[in-house]
């Protein structure tokens, strides 16, 4: 089994191959999947998927937006959304 981190990083990239390529997801959806109980034990594995995703940013896997712009971990405040990178 991978370390939480890896696991993340997984899940993200598990749930972009599932979806259209122009799909992003949000870190929640990453967490919610990685999570492996009941309730809302998900939430304490938001921050630790939004690492993952600067993680695959850092790889050149995904980017990081918000309002559909790609954004710097530095400038990203609020809510963000992952997405493949577009070429």
């Amino acid at each position: 089994m991978a370390d939480p981190d890896q696991r993340l990083e997984q899940v993200i990239m598990s749930l972009l191959e599932r979806r259209a390529d122009t799909s992003s997801i949000c870190p929640s959806d990453a967490a919610r999947a990685a999570y492996e109980g009941d309730g809302d034990g998900w939430r304490d594995l938001m921050e630790p998927a939004r690492r993952a995703a600067w993680r695959l940013v850092a790889a050149g896997e995904v980017e990081v937006t918000q309002a559909g712009r790609p954004v710097e971990e530095s400038e990203a405040r609020g809510p963000i959304r992952i997405r493949r990178v577009r070429r």
